[in-house]
């Protein structure tokens, strides 16, 4: 895939991190490489630059990358952004909550250069991998002893400058694990900090040049390597030299001459522990495959429903049209009526409000009548709200006149809109809705008595805004405003304290003939 002319986001605290993963990112093809050390930091700049990518580690100060992960997704203009969450998280719920709040994918640590190389293209490309199969056809769930959750052989790098221990181990281990073979720091350090680097180090300390020491230090300062579990097998034996290796980091301290059966044995429960920690990236990947098609089965059945309740919702209108002035059939076929388009105006929310905030909605635009639609949702809601006894002023008359949008989408838009009017009119009170027309726009008002709270005035289009309605979820003036925008409309909010009013304006592309 190629990456020239992309824009990558790197957001960790550690800047050790960040220059190496923006290194590898322009190695992969990158042509701009982002740095933020925190999620705050990386918001600010969101602001200012236009990303391809984000990728942020889980744990960070004043702003943690599942945070920024929320606040993404939480903007329109941002969350179409594929996000990759890089961390050594081990908990199933907090992982579940990365999922559920959008994550493109879960980068676990260690991993290699190649890994984050194929993960950053399918994320870009948006190519939903179904990797929990894979893993099964390679037994990744339950790998054999020396297996990683690949169903690759683990692979072991012995350091020793003496050509007898380096035969001697390699021998040992070559029945059950990949060896790779260094007789010297150097040589080490660069098959560790490689694109593929041992999933374990047996390290000598007496080497010329560089030290075992030394050689783990290095390993420890380099974020490419300093996951990697080191065994130190040495002929210094004094608690002094064993405390010395295990203070520094290595996982284990075997003295020279070497029990085979107890290295082995060693060897393969420190390995173990690396498996585990593979398996755990085949088991995320597997929740996101599993939360990937419960989507794509909801779209399914959203898809499903949208013609049947159609349908329904014209059979209604005809048997309105032919109830012979009976009011108890003019009555249903009305509740039927709205029952149905109420339904789908739910369905189309979720449908396709999901896809404009991901940046996957395309606009077909199509001529319609906004008149129409305006008075198909009057009568619907005029049954449903008789008891106010509120006095409806619909000023809304060509029906030749047309707008160019989506007519489900303007439907949903409108019907929510005069919903909320209905539910906010006082009793008794009026209610007006009209259409002013200009050479470039048709523009539907809807007036009703009441006002805004002026606390969320300045938020009135924002996300999970509620005005205190029982049972309200704060995403239906945020929804209008999406399908809106996504027809290339606008929406305006307007509330009048001195004469206790509020109005909302929708404006849409006007059809020209």
């Amino acid at each position: 895939m190629d990456l020239s002319g992309k824009t990558a986001l790197v957001v960790d605290d550690m800047q050790a991190i960040r220059k190496i993963t923006s290194e590898q990112l322009r190695r992969f093809g990158f042509s701009q490489v982002l740095q933020a050390e925190n999620g705050k930091q990386a918001l600010k700049a969101l602001t200012h630059q236009s990303v391809d990518i984000i990728l942020a580690d889980w744990n960070m100060p004043i702003m943690t990358g599942i945070e920024l992960l929320e606040e993404v997704k939480k903007h329109a203009q941002l969350s179409h952004i594929p996000f990759i969450l890089i961390t050594a998280e081990s908990e199933r719920q907090r992982v579940q909550q990365a999922i559920q709040s959008g994550v493109s994918d879960l980068i676990i640590k260690p991993f290699n250069s190649q890994i984050l190389q194929n993960r950053v293209q399918a994320a870009i490309s948006g190519q939903v991998r179904n990797r929990a199969m894979a893993q099964s056809s390679t037994g990744a769930e339950n790998p054999p002893s020396g297996s990683s959750s690949a169903g690759k052989r683990n692979t072991v790098l012995v350091v020793d400058d003496s050509p007898d221990n380096l035969t001697l181990l390699s021998e040992l281990l070559k029945p059950s694990y990949r060896v790779q073979l260094a007789k010297d720091g150097p040589r080490a350090l660069g098959l560790c900090q490689s694109d593929t680097p041992p999933d374990l180090i047996l390290l000598d300390v007496m080497m010329p040049g560089m030290d075992g020491f030394e050689v783990l230090k290095r390993l420890r300062s380099d974020p490419r390597s300093q996951m990697i579990p080191v065994i130190f097998v040495s002929a210094l034996s004094e608690v002094k030299y064993q405390s010395r290796g295990l203070d520094g980091g290595a996982i284990d301290y075997i003295t020279k001459p070497i029990n085979a059966e107890l290295l082995k044995l060693r060897v393969k429960n420190q390995l173990d522990y690396v498996n585990v920690r593979l398996n755990l990236q085949a088991d995320y990947d597997n929740m996101l495959e599993n939360q990937r098609l419960k989507e794509q089965v909801d779209q399914l059945l959203r898809h499903d429903l949208k013609g049947p309740l159609a349908a329904i919702a014209g059979l209604a209108e005809e048997i309105r049209l032919h109830s012979g002035d009976h009011p108890i059939v003019e009555e249903q076929a009305n509740l039927i009526e709205e029952l149905s388009m109420s339904s789908l105006d739910h369905i189309n929310q979720s449908q396709e409000l999901a896809k404009i905030e991901r940046g996957d909605f395309e606009l077909q635009p199509t001529p319609f009548s906004p008149a129409e639609t305006v008075s198909k949702i009057c009568d619907a809601l005029r049954n449903t709200f008789r008891d106010k006894q509120l006095e409806l002023q619909v000023l809304v008359e060509d029906k030749a006149i047309t707008a160019l949008g989506d007519p489900s989408l303007s439907y949903s838009m409108l019907f929510n809109a005069m919903k909320n009017a209905f539910e906010a009119a006082p009793e008794q009170t009026k209610l007006q809705v009209k259409q002013i027309v200009t050479p470039q726009l048709v523009k539907i008002e809807i007036i009703n008595s009441g006002v805004v709270p002026q606390a969320i005035r300045h938020r009135f289009w924002d996300k999970y805004i509620s005005q205190d309605k029982q049972g309200g979820t704060g995403l239906g003036t945020y929804s209008m405003k999406q399908l809106a925008e996504a027809q290339n409309g606008q929406v305006f909010m307007q509330t009048s304290d001195e004469h206790q009013l509020t109005m909302l304006s929708f404006e849409l592309p006007r059809a020209i003939s």
